[in-house]
Formats: structure tokens, C-alpha cells, sequence
């Protein structure tokens, strides 16, 4: 009995190890994140519309056809208005919030612009390049596929995080604002960035107003 007890507890000891092989072997997934809340119908059937688009267009030019990025701008940017959009499910994933641009703009006024200096969001559909760790940390190289946005990975606009931008909404108080680059919280662009990862094709993002 007593050779039994200690076989016993032996095995259980080995458990973790086991489990920890077994999970680090396991290919990777996309976060499950739970159905983001925003505000209003009206707001999800422009999401929808311009998700509808970037499905045609990620078939036509071969990107990636489950998940792609949108940006609403017209949004408060103390909403919620940075969208991951599951395309084969037709429905938003997770939200967060993100800067615009303070170039031609205020707290409450988003300009656009695809001039260099500028300082402001360039509208469009963009590319989600290569990862690298710059200024900011984490980042994500942007390149612009519209004349709106033609300008974008030459002005160094790419997809970042600043601890300035908060993790929850905040409306109707406004949030931070950026030179141009979209920018996000710091958890937030982790949780990108594990769509990004398992990604078989590169992912869109499309600012919008």
C-alpha cells in the first residue's frame, strides 16, 4: 500500500509537466474575445457595409478573408470606434478605443490628410505589414493601398500603443490624440495582435469617416 501512495503522488507531481508539453505543442489560435458592445444599430450597419466591402476586395487581392480591422471615425473618440470584424460570422468580435490624428483636427474633429507633416489620419484601406519593436514599443508597419493613403508607410504610420489611451470607454470625455498613426492601449494591441500571429494571409485595416 504504501509502494501504491507514492507511485500515487509521483504521478500527480508529473501532471504539470505533462500539461505544459502538451499546451506549448498546441497550435496557436485567435483570442476568443466576447461580442464588443457600441452604440447605436445605425453604427453596425456602416460596420457591416464596410466590412462587406474588404471581404470582396481581401477575395479579389488575396488578404486575409476572416478578420479584418475597421476604424469609424466618426465616432467620439471616447467611443469605442477600433473594430476586429469576423468576417465568415459577419459580426464584431472585440472593440477598443483609438486615436485619430491632431493635425487638422481637434478632440472632437477628425481632418484627414495624406500629406507628409501633416500630422493627421489618412482615410482608406491599408495593408497590416511587418511587426517590429520601435519608440512606442510593439508596432505594426501600415501600408496605404487607397490615393488617401498612398503616403502612409512613408510617413511612418503604423499601428502602435500608448499607455495615453485608456483601456475602457470614457465618453463623452475625449481621448488622447496621435501624429496620424492609429494608437492604441497597450492590451488592446496585444489582443490584435493575436489575430495578426495566426493570420495564413496579411490582415486589412480600413479607416473610415
Amino acid at each position: 500500500m504504501r509502494f501504491l501512495f507514492l507511485f500515487a503522488l509521483a504521478a500527480m507531481a508529473s501532471l504539470p509537466a505533462f500539461f505544459h508539453v502538451d499546451k506549448a505543442e498546441a497550435p496557436k489560435k485567435p483570442p476568443v474575445s466576447k461580442p464588443a458592445k457600441f452604440p447605436g444599430s445605425n453604427n453596425f450597419m456602416r460596420i457591416q457595409s464596410h466590412a462587406a466591402a474588404l471581404r470582396s476586395y481581401a477575395a479579389k487581392y488575396q488578404y486575409n478573408t476572416r478578420y479584418c480591422f475597421l476604424v469609424d471615425m466618426k465616432l467620439p473618440s471616447g467611443n469605442n470606434r477600433f473594430f476586429v470584424y469576423d468576417l465568415k460570422k459577419d459580426t464584431v468580435v472585440t472593440a477598443g478605443l483609438v486615436t485619430h490624428g491632431y493635425g487638422n483636427s481637434s478632440s472632437s474633429y477628425v481632418g484627414f490628410s495624406n500629406r507628409p507633416g501633416s500630422n493627421s489620419s489618412s482615410p482608406g484601406k491599408y495593408k497590416i505589414g511587418a511587426e517590429y519593436y520601435g519608440k512606442f514599443g510593439l508596432a505594426f508597419k501600415l501600408h496605404g493601398l487607397d490615393s488617401s493613403n498612398s503616403n502612409a508607410f512613408n510617413r511612418f504610420v503604423v499601428l502602435h500603443s500608448h499607455e495615453c489611451v485608456p483601456e475602457k470607454e470614457v465618453a463623452p470625455q475625449s481621448i488622447c490624440m496621435s501624429q496620424g498613426c492609429p494608437t492604441v492601449a497597450p492590451a488592446f494591441l496585444n489582443a490584435l495582435k493575436g489575430y495578426l500571429e495566426t493570420a495564413d494571409k496579411p490582415v486589412l485595416l480600413y479607416i473610415y469617416n
